[in-house]
């Protein structure tokens, strides 16, 4: 598109939350928005792209917890063992793991940072890491503050809030207790980091024009005028008026 300002560097989000929150199918969608405009969208899957030692965690998982793998479908759900395993021994192994991962994701978003992509996407972030840890302890809120130092920080930073029993309804894999208790620590992670922008839980395209009339707000852009899904004109100067609400 002609009339985007380049930036000294591509634009940065990332999208976090719970299993089944619909952070693939939002992803997707914004990526088809933008790309159909001419430009380049540079996306990064956490597990696959980012995260250490995945196949030993993955036999870890099946072999030592006895739980499923793969990825869970409304038709095959499975029981997966893994990060809603909690004890004092699996959270300092998580510790050096997550440092190992924070790390890899320093390199990457430096090379990332480095391209020519007009905007860079992570497909979960360190955040949903650390969102397994037990938050009320002062040594895991020390290590998170060191984490954060380590880690850059997305422009934008979606938390896809939403409703537990829902989401595994859409992505069977983990027990509903957890989902609860895992949806909680996202919410009280965002607390401690800041900056993070909570999408509620809403049908999935009212998720989808909230997260494209948001991102179109943030991300550099000379004045165009753009449609939505419904057809109605949406422009930066009437987005700093409406703002993301003003839907």
């Amino acid at each position: 598109m002609d009339d985007i300002r380049r930036r000294s560097r591509p634009n940065f989000a990332s999208f976090s939350g719970i299993d089944g929150s619909g952070k693939s199918t939002q992803i997707k969608a914004l990526c088809t928005w933008l790309q159909e405009d001419g430009l380049q969208v540079l996306v990064f899957r956490f597990w696959d792209d980012i995260a250490r030692l995945t196949k030993l965690r993955e036999s870890t998982g099946h072999s030592l917890f006895k739980g499923d793998n793969g990825i869970g479908t409304p038709e095959l759900p499975i029981n997966r063992r893994d990060k809603n395993v909690k004890s004092s021994l699996m959270t300092g192994v998580r510790l050096i793991l997550y440092f190992m991962d924070a790390l890899s994701l320093r390199v990457a978003v430096g090379k990332a940072l480095r391209s020519d992509a007009d905007l860079v996407i992570f497909d979960r972030y360190i955040y949903d890491e650390l969102a397994n840890l037990p938050l009320h302890n002062p040594v895991i809120r020390a290590y998170i503050r060191l984490i954060k130092k380590l880690v850059p920080k997305p422009q934008i930073l979606y938390f896809l809030d939403a409703d537990p029993v829902m989401a595994r309804k859409r992505k069977p894999e983990y027990p509903l207790e957890f989902l609860y208790i895992n949806r909680q620590s996202f919410l009280d992670l965002g607390e401690l980091i800041g900056g993070v922008t909570v999408i509620p839980p809403m049908p999935i395209n009212d998720v989808k024009q909230l997260i494209l009339r948001h991102t179109f707000e943030n991300i550099s852009f000379r004045s165009v005028e753009r449609k939505d899904e419904a057809g109605k004109a949406i422009s930066a100067d009437t987005l700093k008026m409406t703002g993301p609400d003003g839907m």
